[in-house]
């Protein structure tokens, strides 16, 4: 509140920041700003932190997680998934290695305590499964970089993508991680004993970020849609498979152990192989027409495949692009209609339609919309022509 913040959502029941710039200053887009040119410090103690720590942890999050725990190694971080028995995605958290006995799941808005502590019931893995007093704050953009080595020396500025390191800031112990959701350069400060230290760390990190310009900001949603970072229950829910969303990566080939999901999943992906997906929608990429949408999007707008025909699909995520001079979204349209170049037609409301009540143009094209200065592993493995993660 100190910092001018005059909204705020619900999330992981806890108030969420969601825009400092007042509306008549410029609003988000002046936010959008200081993140792609100097740095930014956003408030995300909502990504409540869940330690499953024991002798049977690796074991443990290896049955929950889609990808391999035995293959994350200490101090090192990676972006996951859990899914139900039925394939849907549950969160899609950043899961943190701090020990050989110890995880932390970063999590998106979900009560994933409760669904681990109920898998665990059942199978009586010798863990402990508990939120802790731990809370992060992001520190995103290209002078970030300088905000770390300031606060905490010359190492993070090596610290590699995913890399976790232990440090003090404002004279209290910290792990830092260079992860974000920006696809810009950057990295999340994770607070031990918050409740205690939170004046201290974030008064800390404002002095160090002075020199640099930094703002603080709230999570700036333009800037991982054109990076093609997902957002749970925006994009994906627990009803949706990975591969309708993009995340095919995350269903490895090679995982020999089981885990929640998997028998559902494999199928899937045997009936998407035979060309009888088992699903009606899959998660594009659009430019879309219209007056640049500058703020957040109050609800799902439709998509239809003519000017006035019936609605396909819908809008999860759109904003616009300064960089492009155009709107980006990412949206849930047929199977059968998701190549690249496909006209599509959607719903915007008044303040954004060129004329009211009449649909405009939108085209599937590639994710991401533009480089990530982070590639994410979804973009390396494109890169690189895999689709699935080991």
């Amino acid at each position: 509140m100190q910092e001018g913040c005059w909204r705020a959502s619900i999330y992981n029941r806890m108030y969420h920041p969601r825009g400092y710039v007042p509306r008549e200053d410029g609003g988000m887009m002046v936010e959008y700003q200081s993140l792609v040119n100097d740095v930014t410090l956003w408030n995300v103690a909502v990504e409540r932190q869940i330690q499953v720590k024991g002798p049977d942890a690796e074991a443990f999050v290896n049955y929950v997680i889609t990808r391999d725990a035995t293959k994350i190694p200490v101090m090192r971080a990676r972006y996951v998934i859990l899914c139900n028995e039925a394939g849907g995605i549950l969160n899609d958290p950043i899961l943190l290695r701090v020990a050989i006995d110890e995880f932390w799941f970063s999590l998106s808005d979900t009560d994933l305590m409760l669904w681990l502590q109920g898998v665990n019931v059942g199978k009586g893995f010798d863990v402990t499964i508990a939120e802790i007093d731990v809370s992060p704050v992001q520190v995103q953009g290209p002078k970030s970089v300088d905000v770390i080595a300031d606060l905490v020396g010359e190492e993070g500025r090596t610290l590699p993508s995913f890399g976790l390191m232990e440090a003090q800031v404002g004279g209290h112990d910290v792990i830092i991680s260079q992860t974000g959701f920006t696809g810009e350069k950057g990295y999340e400060i994770y607070l031990k004993d918050s409740t205690k230290y939170a004046e201290d760390m974030w008064n800390a990190v404002l002095a160090a970020g002075y020199p640099y310009n930094l703002k603080v900001v709230a999570p700036s949603h333009h800037r991982r849609i054109a990076a093609g970072i997902l957002s749970w229950r925006q994009d994906m829910d627990f009803e949706t498979y990975p591969f309708q969303v993009n995340l095919s990566y995350q269903v490895p080939r090679k995982k020999e152990a089981d885990y929640i999901g998997k028998a559902k999943l494999e199928e899937v992906r045997e009936q998407i192989g035979a060309g009888t997906p088992p699903f009606r929608t899959q998660l594009v990429g659009l430019l879309v027409g219209g007056k640049p949408i500058t703020d957040y999007a109050p609800d799902f707008w439709l998509v239809s495949a003519t000017a006035d025909g019936d609605p396909v699909g819908y809008v999860t995520s759109p904003w616009y692009s300064p960089e492009l001079e155009a709107n980006i979204a990412m949206a849930h349209v047929p199977v059968d209609g998701s190549a690249l170049g496909t006209v599509y037609w959607v719903q915007l409301p008044e303040p954004f339609a060129d004329t009211p009540g009449e649909p405009v143009r939108a085209e599937v094209v590639e994710m991401p919309f533009r480089p990530s200065v982070n590639p994410n592993q979804r973009e390396r493995l494109k890169m690189n022509g895999l689709d699935a993660a080991v």
